[in-house]
């Protein structure tokens, strides 16, 4: 079953920035679990999970109206790009020539500038009782960056529980492409702190970042370090027990998966409520995962109209490492896409009420 609705505005406080109104689409599947997804920053709303005892529990972060998304910097399930995370002095190099990026976070540009990919209308494209596919072209120049760009994100719920994330890119110049969504999981459910579940993490080497969250140099080995998540443990276990996680207020870091990880066939991560109720595991395509305690959070605009506290929702981004374009050392596969090519990269969320 599939829901879409745009319903007509009843003031002005529920048009999107160009002026029309935002649209909804909810996907369903016959377990009962719904996914709700909106144009505007091709951003994932909602994801509804039934438990075993019959139930019903939101498991991600949200704002109460579309509207509420506007006013808010955590990018709550946002589609982020062209470039996920952050690139250093918002400057990178094409064939020679220093590029100037729009920065927005102190000298540094994130997630893609201040009207990166989460800031656009996204077109709706195909939707069926499965999934809904976004489309943006962003232009030569955007944000600095060169090149036209068609970007395309297909959203697809599996009988099995699995919400597919698809990503597609072409550029016809040059460019470093690194697309994520910015999702925020609490698996007990609204308000609680995320700090009480438990992850397993398949990497044994993190980034090392600065107070801005920066790179500092190269990848560190998490052995005997409080970034260590091979074994499930608590987030709250280790909390601020290394310099790294203190200069950040928690952890804010990407780890660079196992190999052996893939989209299908083997987990990148898991992550399970304190209540032991539901785990979501996490498989992609992508060379890292960017974990995000949720350390700013507080004040961002909550689901049940009131705002949240830091360190209520837990991030698992899925993308290149930080900085990758002035890093072509770094052990992962190139994040440049040049004209003719095209950028793909899939990451799976699946939720299992246990």
């Amino acid at each position: 079953m599939l829901k879409n609705d745009a319903a007509p505005p009843s003031s002005v406080d529920q048009l999107a920035p160009d002026g029309h109104p935002f649209e909804m689409t909810e996907l369903r599947n016959k377990s009962g679990m719904s996914v709700t997804l909106m144009d505007w920053g091709a951003t994932w709303l909602s994801a509804i999970l039934p438990l075993k005892e019959g139930e019903k529990r939101e498991l991600l972060l949200g704002c109460q109206t579309p509207a509420d998304y506007l006013h808010q910097a955590a990018y709550l399930g946002a589609t982020v790009g062209r470039y996920a995370n952050r690139i250093a002095n918002a400057q990178i190099t094409v064939e020679g020539e220093t590029l100037q990026l729009i920065p927005n976070q102190g000298p540094n540009q994130l997630h893609g500038g201040p009207e990166g990919f989460h800031a656009r209308r996204w077109q709706k494209v195909k939707q069926d009782e499965k999934q809904v596919i976004y489309q943006l072209h962003s232009p030569d120049g955007d944000q600095g960056f060169p090149g036209n760009l068609a970007a395309e994100v297909k959203y697809l719920l599996t009988e099995d529980n699995r919400l597919e994330i698809h990503y597609q890119a072409q550029v016809d110049k040059t460019c470093p492409v690194n697309l994520t969504n910015h999702a925020y999981f609490n698996l007990d459910g609204e308000g609680r702190d995320v700090r009480a579940h438990r992850l397993q993490l398949f990497a044994d080497r993190y980034l090392p970042v600065d107070s801005d969250g920066i790179p500092t140099g190269g990848l560190a080995n998490v052995e005997k370090t409080g970034m260590d998540f091979r074994q499930p443990k608590t987030l709250a276990r280790d909390f601020l027990q290394d310099r790294c996680q203190q200069r950040v207020k928690g952890y804010d870091h990407a780890y660079l998966l196992h190999r052996t990880c893939g989209a299908t066939e083997s987990p990148a991560a898991h992550l399970w409520s304190s209540d032991n109720r539901v785990q979501m595991s996490v498989y992609t395509t992508a060379p890292a995962l960017q974990l995000y305690s949720g350390n700013f959070l507080g004040g961002t605009p909550s689901r049940n109209g009131g705002t949240y506290a830091s360190y209520t929702g837990v991030a698992l981004e899925s993308e290149f490492l930080p900085d990758s374009p002035n890093h072509p050392e770094w052990p992962q596969p190139d994040c440049w896409l040049k004209p003719g090519k095209t950028y793909r990269a899939t990451t799976v969320y699946q939720f299992i009420a246990l």
